[in-house]
């Protein structure tokens, strides 16, 4: 079993492959105050409750938007296991080419979830990942990451919201019955999912402009599940497009150990 761990601002996604089939997942919060213990025995709990021992981990590969939290969670791996985990940067084997100002800025989530993608169809691809940031990114006709954008991610938004204002509310986020509302909760939740699907459908549309065609788009990430489903433009669902994309490149490298 080859552990896929993408490590998010928010959670810890964790995704157990046998051979090409994803078995299970499961998620953990994001915390840098946790030690490579408190982890190792988290997941090694979380393993044992879909029956599976420790014993059974062959090999691990991480993705990681939490710097303080790369090397704990790589020593995490080795105690749980005592194999090395491969940490997703610069100077692995990605079979990515990546045109951007500075290809070894990008994100390793995004060079992750491009492979994925990648894997699925052919290009152009628009990828919209929902977390705690919603990345809108591209890889053009000729299958090389050109760039995309940034915006801060609906929870992101609602927090800002609620914390900056004296009389809205912290709402769950979900779609109400209709687009426009009768009272402030459905008004906050309305904006949130109709109005993050209503960016979608158009940055995706201003995207296809500049690259002169259609593209096929790939929606992932925590928040997809909620907002997918209200936007007008036909795109595929993925939530797990990272772990399929770190999966890749843990093939791709099999012995090949980044300190980090």
């Amino acid at each position: 079993m080859i552990l896929a761990i993408d490590i998010g601002n928010t959670n810890i996604v964790i995704g157990c492959y046998n051979g090409e089939d994803l078995s299970f997942v499961f998620r953990m919060s994001t915390n840098i105050d946790k030690t490579a213990d408190e982890y190792a025995f988290g997941v090694s709990n979380l393993l044992g409750f879909h029956g599976v021992g420790r014993s059974a981990v062959k090999g691990a590969v991480i993705s990681s938007v939490v710097p303080p939290l790369t090397g704990v969670f790589r020593a995490a791996v080795e105690l749980l296991s005592g194999v090395g985990a491969v940490i997703v940067g610069a100077g692995l084997k990605t079979g990515l080419n990546i045109l951007i100002d500075d290809p070894a800025a990008l994100g390793s989530d995004m060079v992750s979830s491009a492979v994925g993608a990648l894997s699925l169809c052919k290009p152009p691809i628009i990828i919209v990942d929902m977390g705690t940031a919603t990345k809108i990114t591209v890889i053009d006709k000729n299958g090389s990451f050109i760039g995309g954008a940034i915006m801060p991610g609906i929870q992101v938004s609602m927090n800002a919201l609620t914390r900056d204002t004296s009389m809205l509310p912290k709402v769950p986020i979900d779609a109400p019955p209709k687009v426009i509302c009768a009272n402030t909760i459905d008004c906050m939740k309305s904006g949130a999912v109709f109005g993050t699907a209503s960016m979608i459908d158009g940055m995706t549309e201003r995207f296809e402009r500049e690259l002169g065609g259609k593209a096929r788009i790939i929606a992932t990430g925590g928040f997809s599940d909620v907002v997918v489903p209200h936007c007008t433009r036909e795109m595929d669902h993925e939530p797990y497009l990272i772990l399929m994309g770190l999966r890749l490149i843990y093939n791709k490298n099999k012995g090949f150990r980044k300190e980090g």
